[in-house]
C-alpha cells in the first residue's frame, strides 16, 4: 500500500452538485439557486475587484491623497540620559576613567543597540566622563563639559 492508491471511506464523499442543468436536476430552474435579480444572480458576479463596493465610491478614492511624510527619512537613535550615566558611576558599574562609548553602553544594558546612540541632558552629572556617541543634545553636552568631561561625536 502506498499514498498513490488511497481512497476515502465508502460514503465519505459526495459528488458536486451541477447547477443549471435543467428542471429535472432539482437545481435547474431559471435562477439555479442564485435567487432572483440583483448583482449576485448575474454571470461574472465573482470577477469583481476586491475593492469593489457595489458602485459606491471606493475607500481609496474617497480618502485624500496629498501631503508628504518624513517617516522614511527619520533617523532613529537609542537614547541615554546623563542621569543614567551618573547612576552607573555611583553603582560602580562604570569607571569614570574609562571612555564611555556606544558599545560600553550596550554592554551595560543602557541602550539596546549601539548603531546610533544619542545622549540626552535629563538629570545631573557630577563625574568627569569622556563620552563618545553619535549625537548629543545641547543640554547633555553642556552638563558633560561642566562636570569636566568631554563629549565627542562618533563617526557613523
Amino acid at each position: 500500500m502506498d499514498l498513490s492508491n488511497l481512497k476515502p471511506a465508502e460514503g465519505a464523499t459526495h459528488s458536486k452538485q451541477r447547477l443549471g442543468r435543467g428542471e429535472g436536476s432539482g437545481r435547474g430552474a431559471h435562477s439555479s439557486t442564485r435567487g432572483t435579480k440583483g448583482q449576485s444572480s448575474r454571470s461574472g458576479e465573482k470577477n469583481r475587484p476586491i475593492w469593489f463596493e457595489g458602485g459606491q465610491t471606493p475607500l481609496f478614492q474617497r480618502v485624500p491623497k496629498h501631503g508628504f511624510n518624513q517617516e522614511p527619512f527619520r533617523t532613529d537613535y537609542h537614547v541615554a540620559n546623563v542621569r543614567r550615566l551618573q547612576r552607573l558611576v555611583d553603582e560602580g558599574r562604570l569607571d569614570a576613567s574609562e571612555p564611555v562609548t556606544p558599545d560600553v553602553l550596550e554592554d551595560l544594558g543602557v541602550v539596546r543597540g549601539a548603531d546610533l546612540v544619542k545622549i540626552l541632558g535629563d538629570g545631573k552629572l557630577e563625574a568627569a566622563l569622556e563620552v563618545t556617541a553619535h549625537a548629543f543634545s545641547d543640554s547633555a553636552r553642556e552638563k558633560i563639559e561642566e562636570a569636566g568631561g568631554s563629549a565627542t561625536v562618533a563617526d557613523e
